[in-house]
């Protein structure tokens, strides 16, 4: 399980004394467990993995963005904080699949289902996400899918 994972890599930076590494672990596991009380009331639990995956995706995709607008501003020493806690995140997710393994799967689900105009699109992002979730960046996916049914 990646959660046991992380517990594991916070002990590890403790122990090494990587304050910066430590600092990022503690966040993650900090999102995880205000996901975990969001979802107390929920009818559905969702699978461990996949309630830690979203939580990291979600983490990576808020850090691209800084990353980007610091870089705008000019702020380049926030914007190695934040790749810096960027690289850290990506080390728990699984991996991503490439752009040209994400163009075949798109193929695939479009000759599945049929799917020929950008009125496909929901059905076809769906699917992707139904079967390669965890391994998916969705933003750039969605471009993919939308590229493929033009």
């Amino acid at each position: 399980m990646i959660r046991d994972t992380i517990k594991a890599a916070q002990i590890s930076a403790m122990k090494a004394g990587e304050k910066d590494r430590l600092a990022a672990v503690r966040l993650i596991l900090a999102k995880v467990k205000d996901r975990d009380i969001e979802l107390r009331t929920a009818s559905q639990q969702p699978d461990d993995d996949a309630l830690v995956v979203e939580v990291l995706q979600k983490m990576v995709k808020q850090r691209r963005e800084s990353i980007a607008l610091y870089e705008q501003g000019g702020r380049a020493e926030l914007a190695a904080v934040e790749a810096a806690e960027l690289a850290v995140i990506e080390e728990f997710l699984p991996a991503q699949m490439t752009e040209a393994e994400t163009s075949a799967a798109i193929e695939a689900i479009k000759a599945e289902l049929g799917a020929s105009t950008v009125k496909d699109m929901g059905r076809v992002m769906a699917t992707l996400k139904e079967r390669h979730g965890p391994q998916l960046d969705m933003s750039k996916a969605s471009g993919l899918v939308k590229a493929a049914l033009a």
